[in-house]
């Protein structure tokens, strides 16, 4: 029986508990600063796809992937430790990159606002090319003529 709830709880203490064991078992120095920003688990509680970003350049991020990777079993034990359920799931690691998406998306949309505020000048002090209006503009009607 899949129960969606248990496995939302059950994601929430896996993200705490890999934050400690990042902080607490991994006593390497190549270790930069990571997040751990989503944990997901099957709804048969077997599997933990864990998501985390990194602060750094991408010598350091490549470093921390790989200490992460080669510790990836000591995790998984205090992790285990740590849960009340008869099976550990197994824990695959995973970089977010939805930080990075959305700074590429604020770059974007700063363009395109400067590129809008550069049309709004130019389009302020243009002319008709025909020299006069030619829409049609709707009648006014003078109220103090009626």
């Amino acid at each position: 029986m899949v129960d969606a709830a248990r496995a939302r709880r059950l994601a929430e203490r896996i993200k705490v508990l890999t934050a400690d064991a990042l902080e607490k078992v991994i006593k390497d120095p190549d270790l930069g600063f990571v997040t751990i920003t989503d944990v997901r688990v099957t709804p048969d509680l077997s599997h933990a796809k864990i998501f985390y970003t990194f602060f750094g350049d991408s010598a350091a991020r490549a470093k921390s992937n790989d200490v992460i990777e080669r510790h990836r079993g000591k995790i998984r034990g205090e992790i285990g430790r740590q849960l009340s359920i008869r099976l550990t799931p197994t824990i695959e690691f995973i970089s977010d990159e939805v930080p990075e998406t959305a700074a590429h998306m604020n770059d974007l949309l700063a363009q395109a606002r400067a590129r809008d505020a550069e049309l709004a000048k130019l389009a302020k002090d243009a002319e008709f090319a025909a020299g006069e209006n030619p829409y049609k503009e709707p009648k006014v009607i003078d109220e103090e003529n009626e």
